[in-house]
């Protein structure tokens, strides 16, 4: 896939986060009708050799907001206010996903309860991650039974609450 290339000016957001706007009509070069965080190559001002892996943010309208954390503009020698070249590539090679293990009493409870098993293999990415890096800060065996029911009590497809969200058919 293409490069989109263009020129930008830095701006900052909320007083703590440098950014360049991307235009819906910029975004569609890149990969049309994306509307979650957006995975992209980053270069600005050609720098640095190897592009930077960076998540764009959604705006909510079709544009992206693109964070420039303090790595990349050391790295190309920029600041807040400059102009800079960007050039983006959709990063197709991005595989995001739980970074914490599935625990073996999760995975054997899963094994055991199909429905709960199907519904996990359902949720999105993002539901997989913030449930598992949940159950990796569980120490304590009974805090482990008592989470371990309630994940599967709503991953089952019945109503109720885990990790302070109502749950209905199993999402």
């Amino acid at each position: 896939m293409a490069a989109l290339h263009f020129k930008s000016v830095i701006k900052i957001r909320d007083g703590i986060n440098p950014y360049i706007l991307v235009s819906a009509a910029q975004e569609k070069s890149l990969k049309p009708g994306w509307r979650k965080p957006l995975p992209v190559l980053v270069r600005i001002n050609g720098k640095p050799a190897e592009p930077w892996r960076i998540n764009m943010m959604p705006v909510g309208d079709g544009s992206f907001y693109l964070y420039l954390h303090g790595d990349v503009r050391r790295a190309s020698g920029t600041k807040v206010g400059d102009r800079v070249e960007v050039e983006l590539r959709f990063d197709a090679r991005y595989r995001n996903g739980p970074q914490h293990r599935v625990p073996s009493w999760f995975k054997a409870a899963l094994i055991k309860t199909p429905q709960a098993r199907k519904n996990w293999e359902a949720l999105v990415p993002s539901r997989k991650k913030e449930i598992l890096r949940y159950f990796s800060r569980l120490k304590a065996p009974e805090a482990r039974a008592r989470n371990l029911e309630r994940a599967l009590h709503v991953l089952s497809g019945r109503k109720g609450r885990f990790m302070a969200r109502a749950w209905d058919g199993g999402a």
